[in-house]
């Protein structure tokens, strides 16, 4: 399954970090400094590493506070590509869903993305022949020796849901499941990040026992678009 960039990529370098979501990088061919919106709330202490290469784009909004947005990084020494974009994941999965490429859930049929069921949004409702199916995707950045890890920081909201989904599955109405998304292609497997925000790991562990589907896919970055490759473990 592969999902086209339609946008033009500018190679810049990153300076700072003002805040959560916003960058100070330098173009590459001008050495013009410009404010990128980041999409991604992570830390990413690994990648934002003065004069590391981000590929950014431009849009000419009247809308918008800032003009160019963070789509790519690199990983320090390398040519890995990393996704910045944490609403890439649901766009990818949405067609793989639609198009039923996921061994994992090719026997249910999509219905309904951003489903409010009980206290929460959930992005995918599914269908099948027993109960219906609430999925929730999860973006994943942070890798250490092939090894990717989720969160890179704490996330009261992850463990909320991840707790609501636990909740679902035992009263029966539901099936229920997690995915991470792994948007860089030199992840092997997946860990929770247990020195970053143990509680999220725990509740994740707890969730596995309930019965919560939890799966891991891995992506191929390219400056043309985003291939999901592969199902990887999660060590849990």
């Amino acid at each position: 399954m592969f999902l086209p960039n339609n946008r033009k990529f500018y190679p810049s370098v990153f300076i700072e970090r003002k805040n959560r979501f916003i960058l100070t990088c330098k173009l590459a061919d001008t050495n013009e400094p410009i404010t990128v919106h980041l999409q991604d709330p992570g830390r990413l202490k690994e990648l934002l590493i003065p004069e590391n290469l981000i590929y950014v784009s431009y849009h000419n909004d009247p809308q918008r506070k800032t003009k160019w947005t963070a789509e790519l990084i690199t990983r320090p020494n390398s040519d890995v590509l990393i996704s910045l974009r944490s609403t890439l994941p649901n766009q990818l999965i949405k067609l793989a869903l639609q198009e039923k490429v996921l061994p994992d859930f090719s026997h249910l049929t999509f219905k309904r993305q951003e489903y409010t069921f009980g206290k929460s949004r959930w992005d995918f409702l599914l269908e099948g022949e027993d109960l219906p199916y609430l999925l929730e995707v999860k973006s994943v950045t942070m890798a250490q020796n092939e090894i990717g890890y989720f969160p890179d920081a704490p996330t009261k909201r992850g463990k909320k849901h991840v707790e609501e989904l636990i909740e679902i599955r035992q009263q029966g109405t539901h099936s229920t499941g997690i995915l991470f998304v792994c948007q860089r292609e030199d992840i092997k497997r997946l860990q929770p990040a247990d020195w970053i925000d143990p509680d999220f790991s725990t509740v994740l562990r707890h969730a596995k026992e309930a019965g919560v589907d939890i799966k891991a896919l891995s992506c191929k970055v390219s400056l043309k678009g985003i291939t999901l490759e592969e199902q990887i473990p999660v060590q849990i």
